[in-house]
């Protein structure tokens, strides 16, 4: 058939590419001048990054402004993205600390990918290309510089590397990166952390150290916008907790699980798409109040969840107002003599508050009891002020 030399010549080429850079070239000569579709030469996700650059009649030749986003749109991402940045903080300047012998940067992008975080790196002369792009305010959406680690991510939601000449624009064929993303409490993503360097390849595992880092980002970003929500970090080991393997799930005021993180998902499943599928007794074996008795103590419990999988767990409770909730564990505990680890058909048929607010007024008005009716007193013990008290007070329902 016609077309087997013409197959078989580009077998031979690829053959006879020995390194990365020689597979990079003979995959855009049959990308770019051949108009083949060069399988097994680039990954996938570049492939397809290529193809829908090319679908928006992009020129690999044209140079590429860098441009910042105008002040006022930078200053709104900033403000937008300020929890991102905060969860972002100490990870991003332990990462730089760690890179700091070499001449890599780290950049934060939003969901959007506009530039939040640059380093500032004294290699900065000897790295023209990045002295352009890395730049707070500077888009690296695929759409405005084409092929990047940070672009396949904000269009895939996948983690991605990019080296070279996998870049779409001649522009960045000196530019290696690798970016993984973040996602906050909506499921959706939040942002995405990547490494670069130019004039030379990755010295390490550029992928698994910003995927590493990308995670803590993330679990730190869920635990801050879930300020209404019971927190659950738990895994099969206790030695995994407080490590980037732990899962976490956050359960909402009227039980049910809100979002779960990546590695909750791979011990749970994915959460349904229907809100009303959530309940936390089908993931946990307990329903809410059942999980607020876990909270007693700093120390891990252990939890049989409904798949039969024996885990670990810690329970953070929330402090919507500033109120002191573990002050309400406190006080049922010394109501009841509960066992260590209750049973999960134990936990479900104690009589309880349906909603985590209903634990909360239940808590001030046994708090005030307590106290006498002594208002500054019980606000001690909630943890809260009297003006924060007082507002409670009023907001509780009215006898009919």
């Amino acid at each position: 058939m016609p077309t087997a030399p013409h197959t078989g010549a580009h077998t031979l080429r690829q053959l006879f590419a020995t390194t990365p850079e020689e597979r990079t070239a003979q995959a855009r000569t049959r990308f770019f001048d051949e108009g083949d579709r060069p399988s097994g030469l680039v990954g996938e996700e570049v492939l397809q990054s290529w193809m829908r650059c090319r679908r928006r009649h992009e020129d690999p030749g044209r140079t590429i402004a860098f441009d910042p986003v105008t002040p006022s749109r930078l200053h709104g991402a900033l403000s937008r993205n300020r929890a991102l940045l905060d969860a972002a903080g100490t990870e991003i300047a332990a990462m730089e600390g760690a890179l700091s012998g070499t001449d890599c940067r780290v950049i934060l992008t939003d969901r959007e990918g506009v530039l939040l975080h640059v380093t500032h790196h004294p290699m900065a002369p000897q790295q023209p290309v990045l002295g352009r792009t890395a730049r707070l305010g500077v888009n690296l959406a695929e759409s405005v510089v084409g092929t990047t680690a940070p672009g396949i991510v904000l269009c895939t939601g996948q983690a991605s590397t990019v080296e070279g000449g996998e870049h779409y624009f001649d522009t960045l064929h000196e530019v290696h990166c690798a970016a993984a993303p973040i996602r906050g409490v909506d499921g959706r993503l939040a942002g995405v952390l990547d490494l670069s360097v130019e004039s030379r390849r990755f010295g390490f595992d550029a992928g698994s150290m910003v995927g590493l880092y990308a995670t803590v980002i993330e679990n730190r970003l869920l635990a801050r916008q879930s300020g209404e929500h019971l927190v659950l970090r738990f895994q099969a080991s206790p030695a995994l907790l407080g490590t980037p393997l732990e899962a976490m799930a956050g359960v909402t005021q009227d039980g049910r699980v809100a979002w779960l993180n990546t590695a909750a998902s791979r011990l749970l499943g994915p959460l349904p798409r229907d809100p009303l599928a959530r309940s936390a007794v089908r993931f946990f074996g307990r329903d809410l109040h059942g999980l607020l008795r876990l909270a007693g103590g700093e120390g891990a419990r252990p939890l049989r969840l409904t798949s039969g999988l024996g885990v670990w767990v810690q329970v953070r409770l929330p402090a919507s107002d500033g109120l002191n909730l573990r002050h309400g564990v406190a006080l049922s505990a010394s109501a009841r003599a509960l066992p260590a680890t209750p049973q999960p058909s134990e936990a479900e048929t104690d009589p309880a508050p349906a909603t985590l607010r209903g634990l909360q007024q239940d808590l001030i008005e046994r708090t005030l009891q307590e106290s006498g009716g002594n208002i500054a007193r019980a606000a001690r013990q909630l943890g809260v002020s009297r003006g924060t008290l007082y507002r409670r007070l009023r907001q509780r329902p009215q006898p009919g």
